[in-house]
């Protein structure tokens, strides 16, 4: 087999590879470019998902006509000097590897001029090959206008999705940037068809409404949060606010957008028992932290990072979220016109935009003389974008601790427990409203944290498993079983080692005995496995949750008045009575008022 050094037109094609996947990647580290040039506005520009065209404006502080040709040379960069300035990174981009992997695979066109300049610069490469260099005549700023990507390597622009799909990636991109930087005025055009605008007045919410909708926009909760390590900052979304997925969780790191699973854990962890397994959470969360306590130097296209102190990161964010979270008495409240009200988010093209104007910038943009530049034809035919799937909300209605909320102790001597039904739901009367609590939901959560205070105290009892179960364990089992032994025990489990992969289970918590305890145990387990970075007994709260469920009076088992009355007065002493450990309400309400609107009584 014979070694052969590649030529530089291979090369620069596998370069590119790594940092150029598709449109979304030439958006995104041509927008940070903008960015860390100083721009205050950017505009976007994509025709057919940015397959055949992307156009990117923005007003910053543009390229010296000397350093035009330099700037795409792999590794060329103005943001580190040597390999020491790795360690602290406040820029973007830093590598010097986006514009010469992107001239690899495109037919480019640069347009570019500093403030200092009495003309700019046009320097044209078709895959590589420079075409031209020109003076001319240009606003400040810069332009890049990259054309039929991919055109010359068949192979990837083979297996680039529709244009849609890549459209829809683009959009992703760009609302990204738009999030990590509410004082940049971002413009964004699909196929002739405006898709977002925003002010660059610095308001992080009135990005989001532009981004998500007037829905989600009105559902927010405002974090601040700042230790010696690091702060956080943004906005995070009421409990209601959930999506089946993680498409709603926006982190960014020092304004970097990243997608870390510590981070991720971190929110998923702040809202259990606020909503129910398998929902995820809004956040849209800012973190500052000094450049030398995290490597973003990880990914090719700087979407990962790696923390220096990832449980302390971890535990800052989790702490933060919950701490707002918990701050708030929310009852799921049950109206006449509740469809209206919690009405999905539309289509992104039907999605009404915040009245704000056109930014100056952009109006300069479009004033100067670029028209010998910017000559194609712009209005062409829309593609629907695809439909985001709609955002589940409920109504709420917000209640004060200190102002008579339901389960206010001044407020209990109040309430009127009229009855039950279906064996299930109570409904008591106070301050003309009907209150519907879920005795299953309600109990269960009673159980819960009666449980989670007793593993806080270090006061939970076991019961003695005679004979004891033995449990086989595979190497991860019980390498994760070892490092955590502490913690099983302070649990209340008694646990043995019983010879080669087998352990014995010789006890158990009291409150769990009864249960399936080898399948208990094992699923605690696998909640250490997945969760390496949590340091107290709350990381077991979905197993615990379940253990507690199992325990709890069923819906259709009926209970007493004295019974329900307890259950009422129980509920009045829990961190948050209104939600069961999986995130169900425990308690719904209906006015007086919406229920004569339903028997007509109020037209």
């Amino acid at each position: 087999m014979e070694i052969r050094i590649l030529d530089k037109a291979t090369i620069d094609k596998i370069a590119a590879g790594e940092v150029v996947e598709r449109p979304a990647n030439v958006v995104k580290e041509l927008m940070e470019n903008s960015i860390d040039s100083g721009a205050t506005a950017i505009s976007v520009e994509i025709r057919d998902g940015g397959k055949s065209l992307i156009r990117i404006t923005d007003n910053g502080c543009g390229i010296p006509e000397d350093q035009v040709r330099t700037a795409f040379l792999r590794h060329a960069t103005s943001k580190i000097r040597t390999s020491d300035d790795l360690s602290f990174i406040t820029t973007l981009g830093f590598r010097g590897e986006a514009l010469s992997s992107i001239a690899a695979v495109s037919d480019l066109e640069l347009c570019t001029k500093t403030a200092d300049s009495i003309s700019g610069t046009i320097y044209k490469v078709r895959y590589g090959e420079e075409i031209s260099f020109e003076e001319a005549g240009l606003p400040e700023g810069t332009t890049l206008i990259i054309r039929d990507l991919f055109a010359n390597v068949p192979a990837r622009l083979k297996f680039l999705s529709s244009a849609q799909t890549e459209g829809n990636s683009v959009t992703e991109a760009v609302e990204k940037i738009a999030l990590s930087h509410p004082g940049i005025a971002v413009k964004f055009t699909n196929n002739g068809s405006l898709r977002l605008s925003t002010s660059g007045s610095g308001s992080l919410k009135d990005v989001i409404y532009a981004v998500y909708g007037k829905e989600l926009a009105s559902n927010l909760l405002e974090v601040s949060f700042t230790t010696d390590l690091l702060s956080i900052s943004g906005y995070i979304g009421k409990p209601e606010i959930q999506r089946s997925n993680r498409a709603y969780e926006n982190f960014f790191v020092n304004g970097r957008y990243v997608k870390d699973r510590i981070l991720s854990a971190a929110a998923e962890n702040a809202y259990k028992g606020y909503q129910m397994k398998g929902a995820y959470p809004f956040t849209c969360v800012n973190i500052s932290i000094e450049p030398e306590l995290m490597d973003v130097n990880v990914h090719p296209t700087k979407l990962e990072i790696r923390f220096s102190d990832n449980e302390s990161v971890y535990e800052c964010l989790r702490l933060c979220m919950y701490e707002r979270i918990t701050h708030r008495e929310s009852i799921p409240v049950f109206t006449v016109n509740a469809p209206q009200e919690a009405a999905p988010v539309k289509a992104r093209e039907e999605k009404p935009l915040p009245a704000i104007p056109v930014p100056e910038p952009f109006e300069e943009i479009r004033r100067e003389a670029m028209a010998d530049v910017l000559k194609e034809e712009t209005r062409y035919d829309v593609t629907a974008e695809e439909v985001p799937t709609a955002v589940e909300t409920v109504s709420f209605e917000q209640q004060s601790f200190f102002d008579r909320g339901f389960l206010d102790p001044a407020a209990r001597k109040e309430h009127k427990l009229i009855g039950e039904v279906f064996d299930t739901y109570w409904i008591v009367e106070y301050d003309d409203k009907m209150f519907i609590i879920d005795q299953h939901a309600a109990h269960e959560k009673v159980n819960y944290e009666r449980f989670m205070k007793r593993i806080h105290a270090g006061t939970l009892t076991s019961q003695m498993i005679t004979p004891g179960i033995i449990v086989t364990l595979s190497a991860k089992e019980e390498d994760c079983l070892l490092r955590y032994m502490d913690r099983f025990l302070h649990l209340g489990f008694g646990i043995e080692h019983f010879g080669g992969k087998d352990f014995i289970l010789t006890a158990v918590p009291s409150e769990l005995y009864g249960i399936n305890s080898a399948d208990l145990f094992i699923s605690f387990l696998d909640e250490l496995s997945e969760s390496p970075y949590v340091s107290d007994p709350d990381m077991l709260t979905d197993r615990i949750a379940t253990a507690a469920c199992k325990a709890s009076v069923k819906g259709g088992n009926r209970i007493s008045f004295e019974e329900a009355d307890k259950l009422i007065d129980e509920l009045l002493t829990l961190d948050n009575p209104y939600n069961c450990p999986h995130g169900r309400p425990t308690i719904i309400t209906m006015s007086k008022y919406e229920m004569e609107k339903k028997f007509k009584r109020i037209i």
